[in-house]
């Protein structure tokens, strides 16, 4: 399993510092976040274009996966969103990777904007049609569009990604005794899954990712799929080494490919205490 480490607070500055922090102290990736404007969360802090703060982490690690928790792609133009991932995937060298959902309505940039998309539905249709489209782009050739949300003309990009196609990790909702298979088929058509729990905001305990990759393991064999595919799971670590292990550990055996260390509490989490997490480095499994 492979760790890496959320900049939820800080400068745009102090979050490429805290990329090479990351670098430094042993851990697998770094991870921004998208929002335009998140109206009194951390008291009305800046929140910074999450592709110009990866461009940068990408010019000070060589090492390290790249991307943020998560893209919300419903208020991304296609086309803009398949350039600025372009551009970051060529400066770190084929590292970036694209964990995507349907956004928040927190977000000023959905719900002060007129004709924005906000009803849960339409997102994800948006959502599928902004992917498809980021795929088209992908192909080197001349392409045009024509989905129910988005619609261009012709387009062409001529240089693919470093490795051919950027990974994407749709957000899936997971509920075992009523799987939403329609949002869990997307995260299959894909690379990965970043799951979130049916009615929660609260990591997915290790019980609930085994039985996620059970499910997930059989729809694959179902469908002839092979290759690796990754189950991305999010929370905080503990304190206390020995116990962050055991937590690690966990949800190492319950096939999680990846732990996301997350800290989103304003009234507790600084900069400064984000930078001390990433020099304890991740748990040794």
């Amino acid at each position: 399993m492979k760790f890496g480490f959320i900049g939820s607070f800080g400068t745009a500055t102090e979050n490429v510092a805290l990329a090479r922090e990351c670098e430094a102290h042993g851990w697998d990736g770094f991870f921004s976040w998208d929002a335009v404007s998140m109206g009194e969360f951390g008291g009305g802090m800046a929140v910074y274009d999450p592709f110009a703060v990866l461009a940068a982490a990408a010019t000070v690690t060589e090492r390290i996966t790249l991307g943020a928790m998560v893209f919300a792609l419903p208020r991304h133009r296609p086309w803009e969103l398949a350039q600025r991932a372009l551009t970051v995937d060529h400066l770190s060298g084929g590292r970036l990777v694209l964990p995507v959902g349907v956004g928040v309505l927190d977000d000023l940039a959905f719900t002060s904007v007129p004709g924005q998309v906000t009803g849960l539905k339409d997102r994800a249709a948006q959502l599928d049609e902004v992917l498809a489209w980021l795929e088209r782009s992908w192909s080197g050739e001349r392409f045009e569009f024509a989905g129910d949300h988005v619609r261009t003309g012709p387009f062409r990009f001529p240089e693919p990604p470093v490795h051919g196609r950027i990974p994407v990790w749709p957000v899936g909702v997971w509920d075992a005794e009523r799987p939403p298979v329609k949002n869990l088929r997307r995260a299959l058509r894909w690379d990965g899954i970043v799951p979130q729990l049916r009615g929660t905001a609260d990591e997915a305990p290790a019980d609930a990712i085994a039985d996620l990759v059970a499910w997930l393991g059989a729809q694959r064999t179902a469908a002839g799929k092979t290759g690796p595919f990754e189950v991305v799971a999010q929370g905080k670590l503990s304190s206390d080494r020995s116990a962050a292990a055991e937590q690690a550990k966990a949800m190492a055996a319950a096939g999680a490919t990846w732990w996301i260390d997350s800290w989103w509490d304003p009234d507790a989490d600084t900069p400064e205490s984000l930078l001390a997490k990433v020099r304890q480095g991740p748990p040794a499994l």
